[in-house]
């Protein structure tokens, strides 16, 4: 009888770890989706003062580990690229990946650039976006969006020139 109450109290701490993991991991990698908002153009105003700003659409696609094909398009505007994101608590940060990464920042990713949802955290706390600037990055290092898990969005700046933000389109967006 005593071993069977043991047995049942490991069973069922091992079930509760189990399922913390499982949602731990659907929460904070749900990035893939549509995102319905706005691409402003952020340097332009109109006679208000207002940013001009027009209905947009972001269809997010799970690539890989950590990456994802992003789908922008509006009214005289339609791009797909690749990112890769890291997990940062409730924000799931962008950053580039491959030759747009190299040309960005000047070095290549290297192979200890991707976390994992399970991997998480790792030495003291560290998160995959933490672990990432911390391998990857300077500190004047420029990023250009997020996901924010609580409010279900999605926001990111296009670099249209990179001598030039004159021009710079800001999606935001909330999925659908």
């Amino acid at each position: 009888m005593k071993h069977l109450v043991k047995f049942s109290g490991i069973a069922i701490a091992l079930l509760i770890v189990f399922t913390a993991c499982q949602k731990q991991e659907t929460n904070e990698s749900n990035v893939e989706g549509i995102y319905e908002g706005t691409l402003t153009v952020l340097q332009t105003k109109d006679k208000e003062g207002a940013a001009e700003s027009k209905p947009a659409t972001t269809e997010i696609s799970i690539i890989g580990k950590n990456e994802i094909q992003v789908h922008c398009y509006s009214d005289g505007f339609d791009t797909t690229f690749v990112l890769n994101y890291y997990n940062h608590n409730n924000i799931a940060y962008v950053c580039y990946s491959g030759d747009d990464f190299e040309e960005i920042y000047g070095h290549m990713l290297d192979d200890s650039h991707m976390g994992g949802v399970m991997n998480n955290m790792h030495n003291n706390g560290e998160t995959e976006w933490m672990r990432h600037m911390n391998g990857q990055h300077d500190n004047s290092d420029e990023h250009f969006g997020e996901f924010d898990m609580h409010r279900q969005s999605f926001s990111y700046i296009f670099r249209m020139n990179p001598d030039d933000h004159s021009d710079d389109l800001h999606f935001q967006g909330v999925k659908q």
